[in-house]
């Protein structure tokens, strides 16, 4: 009994940084089924609602590299705890905004504050995933894939509660008491994550390659000279010399058009359903649900990735989100919507552990976190523009050639990672 409590209680670390992460998706995708109330509260049009969110992501793809780049200088759970903080800052601010009186502003508008409130959580959330992949790796060394599985899973949750949660609140205690709970819940989680993690860590908070200090004196893998020189070198040099690697550089293709395709979707995927397919607003709301349940398939894709191997896992699964998106253009009724939701659902959940395990074992460990920054800086900003151009496109020509665009993004992205199993390699790896 004393074992299975240890055992547990070593996952302490997966449970609070996946719980931070499955804030900040609740507190994401709790916009896209506010957006028809937004849309009868405002008078907003697609196009605006499409850029604000493109806003948000601009900002969280901004903040993928500094993130990771300061991860590797003053560690990850520095970096992860001023990231939670300011998304928790963001979920009091939606609170206030409209209703009660701001410091040193006065009684704000709603429509700007969600739109600051917004911006707030890109800032905040895009401080968190490339710096908890590292963090993750580093905990559990011999485990990775199965657990940045179970942290995507988790994580991704905050998209199954959140329609759920606008549903039940948006008619009874209004939508701003979402924000106020997830505030709360982010307060408590960042003081377990602060108090918990750093034990878990070999040398506690130190970034990778440094000593037990943290000063850098210990070892680690140096950079790609193996010289004096190459680690004195440091700086955006270290990160550039990575695309030299056609692996590396078509991987972060791969990534580039998955996001475009996934952030449209996602961010229309409500107003998809209904407007397009004529489903309700409660079914397109359970539909848009059921595309986060089925990221439990991360679980099984990310242990997939350890005994298979990468490549094989992320081309099938982006094949499989392809043919969702695609089944989505000519869907009729809720069933066949259903289907193709779950297929996009499980192609494009269960392709994200499996390129961060990737990713992992593509680059050196002393420029890990600032790679994976400019991994998912290039995916989060493909991803972030999208939304602008579908909700543009779907006023100018409706929502068909929107979505057909996002199908044959991810379909590039299939192609592109089965052409990673025809190159070799990297050298890094």
């Amino acid at each position: 009994m004393a074992l299975d409590r240890g055992r547990l209680a070593s996952y302490d670390a997966l449970l609070l940084t996946a719980g931070i992460w499955f804030l900040a998706k609740f507190f994401r995708y709790a916009f896209p089924p506010l957006f028809p109330t937004f849309q009868a509260d405002f008078g907003l049009s697609n196009t605006l609602l499409g850029t604000a969110f493109s806003g948000m992501m601009i900002v969280y793809a901004a903040m993928q590299f500094p993130s990771g780049a300061l991860a590797d200088r003053f560690g990850s759970v520095r970096v992860i705890a001023a990231g939670a903080g300011i998304t928790v800052a963001a979920g009091f601010l939606l609170t206030a905004g409209g209703t009660v009186p701001i410091p040193l502003l006065g009684t704000v508008a709603a429509l700007p504050v969600i739109i600051a409130g917004m911006v707030l959580v890109g800032a905040g959330t895009g401080a968190h995933k490339t710096v908890a992949i590292r963090l993750l790796s580093r905990i559990y060394p011999q485990r990775t894939g199965r657990a940045l599985g179970a942290f995507d899973t988790f994580g991704t949750f905050g998209g199954v509660a959140a329609p759920a949660v606008v549903v039940a609140l948006t008619d009874a205690a209004g939508w701003r008491v979402l924000f106020l709970g997830g505030g709360l819940f982010g307060l408590g989680l960042l003081a377990g994550f602060v108090w918990r993690v750093p034990r878990r860590l070999p040398d506690g908070d130190a970034p990778p390659g440094a000593g037990a200090d943290g000063d850098g004196d210990g070892e680690g893998r140096e950079d790609e000279d193996g010289t004096e020189e190459g680690r004195r070198a440091g700086g955006i040099g270290r990160y550039a010399r990575l695309f030299a690697d056609p692996t590396f550089s078509t991987f972060v293709g791969v990534n580039a058009l998955f996001g475009f395709a996934y952030n449209g979707a996602v961010a229309f995927m409500v107003l998809f359903l209904v407007d397009a397919t004529g489903l309700s607003s409660v079914t397109a709301n359970l539909l848009f649900s059921v595309l986060f349940v089925v990221s439990v398939v991360q679980v099984a894709t990310g242990d997939l990735s350890d005994r298979l191997g990468e490549r094989l896992v992320m081309g099938a699964t982006l094949a499989l989100a392809a043919a969702g998106l695609a089944g989505l253009l000519v869907a009729s009724g809720p069933v066949l919507a259903g289907v193709a939701v779950v297929a996009f659902g499980v192609g494009s959940h269960g392709f994200r552990p499996v390129r961060g395990a990737y990713l992992v074992q593509l680059v050196p460990d002393s420029v890990a976190g600032g790679s994976m920054g400019i991994v998912r800086t290039i995916l989060m900003g493909s991803g972030a523009v999208s939304p602008a151009v579908v909700g543009a496109l779907s006023d100018a020509v409706g929502y068909g050639a929107a979505f057909a665009l996002l199908a044959a993004s991810m379909a590039a992205a299939a192609l592109a990672a089965g052409l990673l199993s025809r190159l070799g390699s990297s050298g890094t790896a």
